[in-house]
């Protein structure tokens, strides 16, 4: 349906999200389009993530500094190896932890646009557990950015009303499907350091011998 002038509002399954209003999603990024979407934590808000026009259009809806780089979702490990360079640790973590709430920061490939990482060179790469977010991802074929779909310094939203109030306008769709859990966001990892360092805390906690291994 339609939000007067806004965003357009698709409800969706959260658990068996229809393809049809995914591969429609999926088009609307094609086209360099932003979409917002339920993940296992809050709403993210999304962009193609290999398109620097796009991925700059995050930056200024957010409000967010240039030199804070964005994550990007995958729907694999194979996704992920096309874009970051991964290391036997960091299959194994991912062969854990995904799809899940952990984000791992890895050695972007030097085609990755700039923007996406800030110009440091990485790039954070996570496989959500939610129906939503990983068909998206699926159904698109290639990395997502999904940083909460608010502006910079505001509340994460965990509905698509929260998004609707964040950003009347800026956004083509919002995937609803239903609330979200909030609470803590996803940990990120870093891992092209050795050992592996925690850069935020949240829902997956890392025993000390994973992070010694």
């Amino acid at each position: 349906m339609k939000n007067g002038g806004g965003p357009r509002v698709v409800t969706v399954d959260p658990q068996a999200p229809a393809a049809a209003a995914l591969r429609d999603a999926a088009a609307l990024l094609k086209r360099g389009d932003l979409v917002a979407f339920p993940t296992e934590t809050f709403y993210g808000l999304g962009a193609a993530a290999l398109d620097p026009d796009a991925v700059k259009r995050i930056f200024e809806l957010k409000g967010r500094p240039e030199s804070k780089p964005l994550l990007a979702l995958v729907d694999s490990m194979a996704m992920a190896e096309a874009v970051a360079h991964v290391s036997p640790a960091a299959r194994a973590m991912m062969a854990r932890h995904w799809p899940g709430a952990l984000t791992i920061v890895l050695r972007a490939h030097a085609d990755l646009p700039a923007v996406l990482t800030a110009g440091t060179g990485t790039v954070g790469l996570r496989a959500s557990s939610h129906p939503v977010a990983l068909g998206l991802v699926r159904a698109f074929g290639a990395p997502v950015t999904a940083p909460s779909a608010n502006p910079s310094g505001d509340e994460a939203p965990v509905s698509a009303a929260g998004v609707l109030g964040h950003f009347p306008e800026g956004i083509a769709l919002v995937l609803d499907g239903g609330r979200t859990a909030g609470g803590a966001p996803s940990t990120v990892l870093d891992m092209t350091v050795e050992p592996p360092r925690v850069l935020r805390q949240g829902v997956v906690r890392l025993t000390a011998s994973e992070l010694a291994r």
